[in-house]
């Protein structure tokens, strides 16, 4: 039996490895955007940690085997943020980094909004916001049918939770006990524009999520080894699907982005993206 102390040494060193994916993440996300001209950098930088912990630690895939059966599904619900997410479906070995250069261009597999048509590792279409989570609870769904050991994850946005679609989908989910559900809220309070506490206010959100049927875990969306201990328990026996507020900052890592909504979308100048990448740092 390992000791508690080479147990968290151990725990240490996961947590430490994601941290770096997750630099890494956001360091090829802003260049892919600088180069585009376009980009929504501020959901890449607040959801890097997740999907770093996701791709790089919790999912279990094959990369060559992108349809594998007895993969499990993560679902981008969030889907304009496809700069943190192409580079962590690149980092997993879905396609060769280089192509990361050919963000947005004219015929390039990566366009503005993941299509699974294109792109090895992309399980459904995500655009029009309100779509991603309904499809993740139709996925788990037929697991559930099919009694089959995958789990699946969806990342959705806190704007996102305004839409009709995605709160219909939280009622069957709970009605349904999917266990092998897990919908991980990127809540950096921020949406295009504004707060969205101004916009559409959505508290008490984790109380509306347990009315629905859900179980509910609040966690520091940055802290890698909260998210770790979080994403990696068991979905069985679990008898309900599972809610992770992850508590978040629009623009993680970058100054002058942190909690700004200006930056939902947006291009750094070549000054901003210097100061950017400096203050980003490098992978270890």
């Amino acid at each position: 039996m390992p000791s508690e102390t080479k147990q968290n040494d151990r725990g240490d060193a996961r947590a430490a490895a994601v941290r770096d994916r997750a630099t890494w993440i956001r360091r090829k996300a802003l260049t892919m955007i600088r180069a585009a001209g376009q980009g929504h950098p501020g959901g890449d930088m607040s959801s890097a940690d997740i999907l770093a912990t996701l791709y790089f630690d919790v999912l279990r895939y094959d990369a060559t085997q992108p349809n594998d059966p007895a993969r499990d599904r993560f679902v981008m619900s969030k889907g304009h943020c496809t700069g943190a997410l192409y580079a962590a479906l690149a980092g997993a070995g879905y396609f060769p980094e280089a192509e990361l250069e050919t963000y947005l261009q004219p015929r390039s597999r990566l366009n503005g909004h993941p299509n699974r048509t294109y792109l090895p590792g992309v399980e459904t279409n995500t655009g029009p916001l309100g779509h991603g989570l309904p499809v993740a609870v139709g996925i788990a769904v037929a697991g559930q049918i099919d009694k089959a050991g995958y789990r699946v994850f969806a990342l959705t946005g806190d704007g996102e939770l305004q839409e009709g679609s995605m709160w219909e989908a939280a009622m069957f989910a709970g009605h349904r006990g999917l266990g092998n559900l897990t919908a991980i809220v990127d809540r950096n309070g921020l949406q295009q524009g504004a707060p969205t506490e101004r916009t559409n206010a959505l508290e008490p959100l984790a109380d509306k999520w347990r009315a629905f049927g859900w179980e509910v875990v609040e966690i520091d969306g940055h802290d890698h080894g909260e998210l770790l201990d979080t994403l990696s328990a068991p979905a069985t026996p679990r008898s309900k699907p599972l809610c992770v507020i992850a508590s978040t900052i629009k623009g993680r890592g970058i100054s002058f982005m942190e909690n700004q909504a200006s930056w939902h979308h947006g291009v750094p100048s070549e000054a901003q993206f210097a100061q950017a990448m400096a203050e980003l740092g490098s992978v270890a």
